[in-house]
């Protein structure tokens, strides 16, 4: 699991997937996010925009991210 500290209220959710090396691109992260492969707290999220807070866990391609404040 990887661990994104928050240094702002929130991170947005294509932010977090660059962040952790999910994807190599703000234009990879808007497909997978699109195409429904990603989940935030268990549930399938489509906003490349969606706000993350301390506690919102995301999983993608069977691995997961924690956002920590």
């Amino acid at each position: 699991m990887e661990i994104i500290t928050l240094r702002d209220e929130f991170i947005k959710l294509g932010q977090a997937l660059k962040a952790a090396n999910f994807v190599e691109s703000g234009v990879m992260a808007k497909e997978v996010i699109q195409a429904g492969e990603v989940l935030v707290n268990g549930e399938t999220d489509t906003r490349r925009g969606r706000k993350l807070y301390e506690g919102d866990i995301v999983s993608f391609g069977g691995e997961e991210i924690k956002i920590v404040k």
